[in-house]
């Protein structure tokens, strides 16, 4: 099958828009025909450098679409179903997914970087060259053949475009709030960096029953966002933040403080904004080989706790669903979500705005 596709072929150039050859999905795979695929700053990473991968690389790892075919013994889902992609599937069998932390499955998650399927091989070339794809998804682009795991069946009223967020934005931040961090009613929360996954870190809050919950960033227009959210103050960053969150929180620190950009300077302020005994949650992904560095002495006499969050702690094929029930009956704002919606040969554009702070979630639509 011949497909249009937006490459990484060259680290620090555009998206490249290109024909590619997709071949037929294998014994546990599935074709997918792409409906709506998120625009996150995880891709951008690859594309930047800052997390190394081999080049031809299809990126995009947040999406939703309906699945045209199955290979051999896939059983999960069948022609005609509406599904959103998940990133990180599970096996389902080993130590940590029979722990329900699917999100560390140690059968499948390590096989994610190498770009290929699980044997070895790409369904996808370009110029007689194999390329990778990200995360096993590779949703910039018309079709993905992705492994049956990979795919988590949707109810059927609610929009593509809201369900391809759940499969990253939504589910990482609600879930950092709900499952990593469990935020308990009436605790005080911090949010530095509120675009996509920030603001569902401050929604995943609310819910929770959290207040205050102050969102932090250094554009004006995003903690605007923020208020929608669920936050009841907004700050915007600068040397004074931690003396104001101080402020606000009794002179103590917030009980937990998310930092969802990923910096390692961010990170150690974030931590300064602590209450003695309060946690930090890492959700932005950092640089592959940044440092950051907290101090142990003040880790040990204040019990402050530092806390790692990969894809919110979520299980997708449960927590999915959750979501779009939330959604489905008023309890989480995702159509506000989806401020700008582009065509797959205007993703630089996409990324472009998203850069310039003028998006919480930007939407290739197919």
């Amino acid at each position: 099958m011949q497909m249009q596709a937006a490459l990484v072929t060259e680290v620090n150039k555009p998206f490249q828009i290109e024909t590619v050859t997709l071949a037929p999905p294998k014994a546990g795979e599935v074709l997918v025909k792409m409906a709506a695929a998120g625009v996150c700053h995880s891709d951008w990473h690859i594309l930047d450098g800052s997390i190394p991968k081999p080049l031809p690389i299809l990126t995009g790892h947040e999406g939703a679409g309906v699945v045209e075919t199955v290979g051999d013994g896939v059983t999960r889902v069948k022609p005609g179903d509406r599904v959103t992609l998940n990133w990180r599937p599970e096996c389902g069998e080993c130590h940590y997914c029979l722990q329900d932390r699917s999100q560390l499955c140690e059968t499948l998650a390590p096989a994610i970087n190498s770009g290929l399927q699980l044997d070895g091989t790409s369904r996808i070339s370009w110029r007689s060259q194999p390329v990778y794809i990200m995360n096993w998804l590779g949703c910039f682009a018309e079709y993905v053949v992705v492994q049956a795991a990979c795919c988590v069946p949707i109810r059927h009223d609610v929009p593509m475009e809201v369900a391809a967020l759940v499969g990253c934005a939504v589910a990482t931040g609600v879930g950092a709030a709900m499952y990593t961090a469990e935020v308990s009613p009436g605790q005080s929360v911090v949010v530095y960096g509120v675009g996509g996954v920030g603001l569902n870190i401050i929604q995943g809050a609310a819910l929770c029953g959290a207040d205050p919950i102050i969102a932090v960033d250094t554009d004006g227009a995003k903690t605007a966002f923020a208020r929608e959210f669920g936050a009841t103050h907004t700050l915007i960053s600068d040397d004074s933040t931690e003396t104001q969150i101080q402020d606000l929180t009794g002179g103590r620190g917030a009980d937990h403080v998310f930092e969802s950009v990923g910096l390692p300077a961010l990170q150690e302020r974030a931590f300064d904004a602590v209450a003695p005994g309060g946690m930090l949650t890492l959700v932005g992904v950092a640089p592959a080989e940044s440092r950051t560095s907290w101090p142990a002495f003040v880790i040990m006499g204040k019990e402050k706790t530092i806390r790692g969050s990969i894809y919110g702690s979520v299980n997708p094929r449960r927590d999915f669903s959750l979501l779009m029930d939330l959604y489905a009956v008023g309890k989480l704002k995702l159509d506000e979500l989806v401020r700008r919606r582009y065509r797959l040969d205007q993703i630089n554009e996409a990324y472009d705005d998203m850069f310039k702070g003028e998006l919480a979630r930007g939407v290739i639509v197919f």
